[in-house]
């Protein structure tokens, strides 16, 4: 295991006090689930998450008094690499959790001061270049955030920490790993007219999990083609149905939005079923359209993007493509990670579907070959024709206006890698990438 969070964190991280903690001691302590929390010194919103998140981690692990039973006594957290006293074979469950800051910080000075109160683990200032692929790695969009990793296999348990810290302040569910969409989404389900369905009525149905608000305009915009994409698909006979989740601020919005929507709702009320909903797929924003299998696995969580790029839903249930045609659309997805975005001269007919099949095969072995380890892809992939959102990106990230270039953005390190060369052939193309995920390029500012 120590291997692994080596390989993930590097061989030392910092305690509150600025001593150094060897990563090799996580595994001999026995360390099975590792909260990441994502901020910034200068965003109180992370203020916020620190004191409550303190205050979570202290209880768990036995260090500060908590409301339950079993409460140990008054007293400030130990330091998180400290040695507990006595021997201890096995550790409690809830020690077997450790949490890592990982900062966004530009002043050494103020992540300092952040720090030093923290009864956590910390990413040392310097790793900057560690930080970014840990933002890359979990797709990570905003702050604070908090997720928790198998600290053997860094597979994601739960996208939502902050839900956690809510929901379950005393860790009663500890390690919160995912549930099965049908036994998270059991109960009642609600129509607008009030009547009352069982969940089970959503057996051998596609189905979507529709996360928005009334006060959000995105999300009201898009309901608006929802309903009329719900409707043909419905009315070509196939199975589907959706579950409004809702994030208005009061009953009576949720009760306004919810009349325009021919589909389904966890009752309002339900606020318990509709946090867990909201950490089983680690929504960070809306709107937000996960769809399902009938068998409650999930296709896509880009429900939204292929709504407003499929109007006639010829394509649903939406399985993912391996390479996307940038639009206006999905462009929000190039600030998710690190994306292949493959320039064509659109003028030229058939060279974006001659792209797209060049591209191809190398998206999908790489696509493949993380997916056997149930992790996400490093790299999105692109073909970007001749428009006016293109001819924007090419001047928000300075590349030359040469058809076809080659190029790896990194929005989030303000970061590009450019191969311009003359014919672009799949050999180049994985090169490129094989060169990219093993770090041998030197980027260019953004």
């Amino acid at each position: 295991m120590s291997g692994f969070l080596v390989e993930l964190l590097g061989e030392k991280l910092v305690a509150g006090g600025g001593e150094e903690v060897d990563v090799h001691s996580l595994g001999a302590r026995g360390i099975s689930l590792l909260g990441l929390y994502f901020g910034c010194s200068l965003s109180a919103p992370c203020a916020q998450l620190s004191a409550s998140l303190a205050a979570f981690y202290g209880r768990l692990r036995g260090d500060a008094p908590g409301p339950g039973p079993g409460s140990g006594g008054a007293g400030a957290a130990a330091p998180a690499g400290a040695a507990a006293a006595g021997p201890e074979l096995e550790p409690e469950p809830r020690r077997r959790l450790e949490i890592v800051f990982v900062s966004s910080d530009q002043d050494q000075q103020q992540w300092q001061e952040f720090v030093r109160d923290m009864p956590w683990l910390a990413l040392p200032y310097k790793e900057k270049h560690r930080k970014l692929k840990l933002w890359n790695k979990y797709r990570i969009s905003n702050i604070p955030s908090l997720i928790f990793i198998d600290a053997t296999t860094g597979k994601v348990v739960c996208r939502n920490g902050l839900l956690v810290i809510r929901d379950d302040p005393e860790g009663l569910e500890f390690p919160w790993g995912p549930k099965p969409f049908s036994e998270v989404i059991a109960g009642s389900l609600l129509r607008n007219n009030g009547q009352s369905l069982d969940s089970t009525c959503l057996e051998g149905s596609h189905v979507g999990v529709y996360f928005s608000a009334h006060w959000c305009p995105p999300c009201r915009s898009l309901t608006r083609v929802l309903v009329e994409s719900y409707r043909k698909i419905k009315e070509s006979g196939q199975k589907f149905e959706i579950i409004f989740v809702s994030a208005d601020r009061s009953e009576e919005s949720f009760k306004q939005y919810f009349s325009e929507m021919p589909w389904l709702a966890v009752p309002y009320t339900d606020e318990a079923r509709r946090s867990r909903l909201n950490r089983l797929y680690g929504i960070q924003g809306i709107p937000t359209l996960i769809v399902l299998d009938p068998k409650g696995e999930m296709i896509t969580r880009q429900g939204r993007v292929e709504v407003l790029n499929d109007e006639d839903c010829r394509e649903f249930p939406w399985h993912p493509k391996p390479v996307l045609e940038l639009s206006d659309s999905n462009a929000v997805q190039l600030n998710e990670g690190p994306c292949l975005v493959l320039f064509v001269d659109s003028e030229d007919d058939g060279e974006s579907d001659a792209a797209k099949q060049l591209i191809q095969p190398i998206a999908e072995k790489i696509i493949a070959k993380y997916k056997a380890k149930e992790e996400e892809a490093p790299l999105l992939f692109f073909v970007a024709g001749e428009d006016d959102m293109t001819d924007s990106l090419r001047d928000y990230t300075n590349l030359p206006e040469a058809a076809p270039l080659l190029t790896i953005l990194d929005m989030s390190a303000r970061a590009k890698y450019v191969m311009d060369v003359e014919e672009i052939t799949p050999a180049i193309v994985e090169a490129f990438v094989n060169d990219f995920l093993a770090e041998k390029l030197k980027p260019e500012p953004i």
